[in-house]
């Protein structure tokens, strides 16, 4: 619990940053929206880049997306059986992208950087992006259902410029090449700006959140399978590898403990609303699983780093 509290207060930044995004939604009128496309299409890319040009890359590491893909995948498909029979309405649809995935990228690098350093951080997103993938493809496909197609999904993954960062940076790692010293610090910053603007669009959010609307067994599924499922076969992964495999270090089994623990991502909203599948509902269980990360997250993160 001591280590717990410690965590806590050294995370009281990240949430002032929230804060900030809060005041500024609701008094300045400054929408999240924009600030997003430029995170997606032109930060994430970079600290991607940054990243795995960063980590020492091996075929296990080079593994690590597509292992966390498969946990995803395995994830949103049984909660999604669960969910069409105890849910009742089209919010099911959503089930697997909010167990799935996570906040993994605004709230998990700041947290990573924190309680992992730099070796540590270009670990986690090398992991982090199999969450990536895995919500532009099999998630947002068992959203859509018959809405969207495989080729329109493969289309979105296509477009993903994320992807192309990230298979650039393992290209030039394995052939030994090197950022140049000069551009390092641009970089840099610009992953101290994701973290930045990525705290402040979570407040922003939170502003148009209106609790939680509809149905209380949408938001019970969503948090068993953030909050419970995710974390115990992120567990027995960890025991089964170290135990008996061997395969990985010990930083990458806290990368993806981290992974699973994250609240519901915030994209999560932006595909219900773009699928028209119960925005509201979505919206407000997303909301209250980053609140209940304010508490959970800590306790999770000092036993993390404990093993």
């Amino acid at each position: 619990m001591t280590a717990a509290l410690a965590l806590l207060y050294q995370m009281l930044p990240l949430y002032l940053v929230v804060v900030l995004g809060w005041l500024a939604g609701r008094y300045l009128q400054i929408s999240g929206r924009n600030l997003a496309g430029v995170m997606m299409y032109i930060i994430l890319p970079s600290v991607v880049f940054l990243g795995v040009m960063q980590a020492p890359l091996s075929a296990e590491v080079i593994m690590l997306p597509f292992i966390v893909v498969g946990f995803c995948t395995l994830i949103g498909v049984l909660h999604l059986i669960i969910g069409r029979k105890l849910i009742g309405d089209a919010s099911a649809n959503m089930i697997p992208l909010a167990v799935g995935t996570g906040n993994t990228g605004y709230f998990g690098i700041p947290l990573a950087l924190l309680l992992f350093g730099e070796h540590g951080l270009a670990i986690y997103i090398v992991c982090m992006l199999g969450t990536t993938l895995y919500e532009s493809s099999v998630g947002f496909y068992l959203a859509a259902r018959g809405r969207y197609g495989l080729r329109e999904c493969l289309a979105k993954v296509s477009r993903l410029p994320s992807l192309y960062a990230f298979f650039l940076a393992v290209l030039l790692n394995l052939l030994g090449a090197h950022i140049p010293e000069n551009f390092v610090p641009m970089l840099e910053n610009m992953r101290g700006a994701y973290i930045f603007f990525g705290m402040m669009i979570i407040g922003m959010s939170i502003q148009t959140f209106r609790g939680l609307a509809g149905n209380l067994r949408f938001t019970a599924l969503a948090f068993f399978g953030k909050f419970v499922s995710w974390p115990l076969l992120a567990t027995a992964f960890w025991l089964v590898d170290s135990q008996l495999l061997g395969l990985y270090e010990t930083a990458v089994h806290q990368a993806i403990l981290l992974i699973a623990v994250t609240p519901i991502a915030a994209n999560t909203v932006v595909i219900a609303t773009l699928l028209d599948v119960e925005p509201r509902q979505v919206a407000g269980t997303a909301l209250l699983s980053t609140l209940l990360a304010l508490l959970y997250v800590p306790l999770m993160a000092g036993w993390i780093m404990r093993i």
